[in-house]
């Protein structure tokens, strides 16, 4: 009895960890996108980190049009700051700006979060809401990136980031509304805002 007692918890061991295993980066990192299945469908239902480590729930702006945008301090996309933040104080009652700092494109965002702040504020003046770098494609995609591009999760469109400072406007509802390419004006947001 003790042997097959034995057995039963090798195999539940083994079963463990081949479940812990497979939803664990090379790096040993927890993978971010682990498989559509364990990433929310609800726009509302999606978390990112703040720049500061705060943990912030995409509900938070919950009537009102969120545009994410994966940004980069060295890039030549870089002054759309600007306009980013001219459109975040023009319309900040209806639109929130959420940047996304990544060093996937041309590794061009290379500083820790604590430099990436900084920057944004002492060049850009920036106050709109910035995550913790993440990535936006491949193995590690954020979930928020996950749901931005995949249309099994948001029911509209696929999509690809192609570039730093590529852009996705979501509905005050919560629904996936467009895709704008990196090199857009941040301010052709304006004409989807009711």
């Amino acid at each position: 009895m003790k042997t097959i007692y034995c057995i039963l918890v090798a195999l539940s061991s083994i079963s463990l960890l081949s479940f812990c295993t497979e939803n664990i980066a090379p790096d040993g990192v927890p993978s971010a996108n682990l498989s559509a299945q364990n990433i929310a469908t609800d726009f509302y239902s999606l978390t990112y980190s703040g720049i500061r480590g705060e943990a912030v729930s995409m509900s938070t702006y919950k009537g009102k049009y969120v545009l994410c945008v994966n940004v980069a301090s060295e890039c030549g996309n870089t002054p759309q700051y600007a306009a980013l933040q001219q459109l975040y104080d023009a319309h900040k009652n209806q639109l929130v700006v959420v940047g996304f700092p990544c060093n996937q494109f041309g590794k061009q965002e290379p500083d820790n979060e604590k430099q990436i702040e900084d920057f944004c504020t002492k060049n850009y003046g920036v106050t709109f809401p910035l995550a913790s770098k993440v990535d936006v494609k491949g193995e590690n995609q954020h979930p928020v990136y996950a749901w931005l591009t995949g249309k099994e999760l948001n029911d509209v469109s696929d999509a690809k980031v192609e570039w730093n400072f590529h852009k996705f406007l979501v509905s005050p509802d919560g629904e996936w509304l467009k895709s704008f390419s990196a090199g857009s004006e941040p301010l052709e947001v304006v004409e989807w805002l009711k």
